[in-house]
């Protein structure tokens, strides 16, 4: 038997439990996991509302992005081994809050040594949004990040400076420190945001991403050179409306992300880890907002 945190009906967090059950197989194109290291995400709150569909099937274990050892392979699996160091996003209808999982082997990738266990479990998912978000940077560039105080955000710092460009991150002022550690000068985020960044960079700015959305969004974009070049993972219909879009995506996102944090230009900031027993905790801890890094589950 094989423990795993799930939700016994869409809603509220009074529908979360711990229960026994069977280590899922693979199927066709997956591979089955031991689970070392679960990322936390407020994503992971929004799928168990229903936000993302109320289809699944209950109960549904929670938790979208894992790092692990692979166990056994679906029919077709090609390039990886059982006893394989790897991270990935859950198949559809499972979840990393477990002890064991299966991983869509298409959305997987190998753990490099230099990548520890814990890292890797923030990648799959707040990783590559950050990837998606910074990887059009080009060196000499000027690019915004709203939120960079967050997980997401301030790897999509280190993305754009890695990439060369020189990064203005709004944030909250007991962010300053964690902001500019990843690279970008610190900007106050609030009312006077925006006029402090126009005498920050009169001339304009060539990107911005948004990981916190409505008016503050609003207020940053006409700071954009390109309003196409206005990117948001937290509000795709304001940038949109403001001449932008929302997240792209890219199919080598994992690896790429991966190979940063490899290199040492990328580090998730892992500030809380909670054993999977006290995952009720780790969802409230990221739903308040307030986390300041990545949260993990260690199984």
């Amino acid at each position: 038997m094989s423990t795993a945190f799930v939700t016994t009906a869409y809603g509220g967090p009074e529908n979360q439990q711990l229960i026994e059950r069977e280590a899922p197989a693979p199927r066709s194109g997956e591979i089955a996991v031991e689970v070392r290291v679960a990322g936390v995400n407020p994503a992971d709150a929004k799928r168990r509302e229903g936000l993302f569909g109320t289809s699944g099937t209950l109960p549904m274990t929670l938790g979208l992005e894992a790092s692990g050892v692979v166990t056994a392979l679906g029919e077709g699996v090609t390039g990886f081994s059982v006893g394989d160091d790897v991270l990935g996003a859950p198949a559809r209808g499972l979840g990393a809050f477990a002890e064991h999982t299966v991983l869509r082997a298409a959305d997987a990738v190998l753990r490099p040594p230099e990548v520890a266990c814990e890292q890797a479990a923030t990648l799959p998912v707040a990783g590559t949004t950050a990837w998606d978000l910074a990887s059009s940077a080009a060196p000499g560039e000027i690019v915004l990040v709203l939120g960079a105080g967050g997980g997401v955000g301030r790897m999509a710092v280190q993305v754009a400076v890695a990439a060369g460009a020189r990064v203005l991150g709004v944030a909250s002022s007991r962010k300053k420190e964690l902001v500019e550690s990843a690279g970008a000068e610190h900007v106050l985020s609030g009312d006077g945001a925006a006029e402090a960044l126009r005498g920050l960079v009169p001339e304009g700015a060539d990107l911005l991403i948004d990981l916190v959305g409505g008016q503050p969004l609003r207020d940053l974009a006409p700071l954009v050179k390109d309003p196409a070049r206005v990117l948001s993972a937290a509000d795709q219909d304001t940038a949109e409306e403001l001449g932008g879009a929302g997240r792209p995506s890219s199919a080598d996102a994992l690896a790429r992300i991966t190979q940063l944090v490899a290199d040492g230009a990328v580090d998730p900031h892992i500030t809380a880890r909670y054993p999977l027993v006290a995952a009720a905790e780790a969802m409230a801890q990221v739903e308040s907002g307030h986390s300041a890094g990545k949260i993990v589950l260690i199984p």
